[in-house]
């Protein structure tokens, strides 16, 4: 019995451990994530214009990953992983691809989303990895490389008949600049409310200030939820602390900074905060390559 127990332990230890030393799935903050310095500031503002510029046209996503190595790990179980878990592509329509670099492995591959196979053949990505990308990483153009392949899969996909992506929807929140007008609209909401408090009394007054504040967070914000919370908190703090005096003002604005301050933090986004994946599916088709 104990020898069956050790047979059976030795083949899950056997199965698990291999599965545990896996090269982890890289975050996905950008179209470009370069974990190895590679590429400059530059050249990744270049790539993710490209990109974006493609999203926005064809409704299709690029992404482009470097890592140091895959640790052993073939580049295309790696970059599969990748792609099931970023989901580069929109959901249903599976228009996605994705550009792995293992730069230390000398290995590459073009990962391509099932609704992109009849652009992005296995055929055509091996030739887009052969003629376009390692020739210049040979030379130590990785830049130059990765550009140019990214430059031939987009025309590709160009050519391509897809889905028209849905028109962008105009954000009011895009025109207000919130690191600049975040001390004034703590303010005005402060003052707004303070005064509905005096007009009204303690209770209503408290009520109409909360009910105004989820008004105006929920028009800065766009989320319901964080403008019903902002509208509780104004109603609490009015109904039990009372509407602070002209003469305290400042130990409100004092507590407000750090609310300006995580507004500021949170809204200095780049790319990082702006893209995901759309939900995209992959099936293992595409090429690898070496150089």
């Amino acid at each position: 019995m104990k020898a069956v127990r050790a047979v059976l332990l030795a083949l899950l230890l056997g199965w698990a451990l291999p599965a545990f030393a896996l090269v982890a799935v890289p975050q996905l903050t950008g179209r470009v994530v370069d974990q190895t310095g590679t590429l400059s500031s530059g050249d990744i503002a270049q790539l993710t214009e490209k990109l974006a510029d493609l999203q926005t046209r064809k409704g299709s996503q690029i992404a482009v990953l470097i890592v140091p190595t895959t640790d052993g790990e073939a580049i295309e179980q790696f970059s599969l992983r990748v792609a099931e878990a970023w989901k580069i592509g929109r959901k249903k329509i599976d228009d996605g691809a994705l550009l792995v670099v293992a730069k230390n492995d000398r290995r590459l591959r073009i990962e391509v989303g099932y609704g992109l196979e009849g652009a992005l053949t296995d055929v055509t990505s091996k030739r887009i990895i052969d003629e376009d990308i390692t020739p210049k990483f040979k030379s130590g153009d990785f830049a130059g490389g990765i550009s140019a392949g990214v430059n031939r899969m987009i025309g590709l996909i160009n050519g391509e008949k897809l889905p028209a992506p849905e028109p962008p929807h105009w954000d009011y929140r895009q025109s207000i600049d919130f690191d600049h007008l975040n001390p004034f609209w703590l303010f005005f909401a402060f003052f707004v409310s303070a005064t509905l408090r005096s007009v009204l009394g303690r209770l209503l007054g408290s009520f109409a200030a909360g009910a105004f504040v989820t008004a105006l967070a929920w028009f800065l914000l766009g989320s319901l939820g964080l403008a019903l919370a902002a509208g509780v908190l104004t109603f609490l703090i009015f109904v039990f602390a009372g509407a602070p005096s002209s003469g305290r003002g400042g130990s409100w604005s004092s507590s407000g900074s750090s609310s300006s301050d995580w507004s500021s933090s949170s809204s200095s986004s780049s790319d990082s905060g702006s893209f995901s994946g759309g939900g995209g599916s992959f099936g293992g088709g595409g090429a690898s390559g070496s150089w």
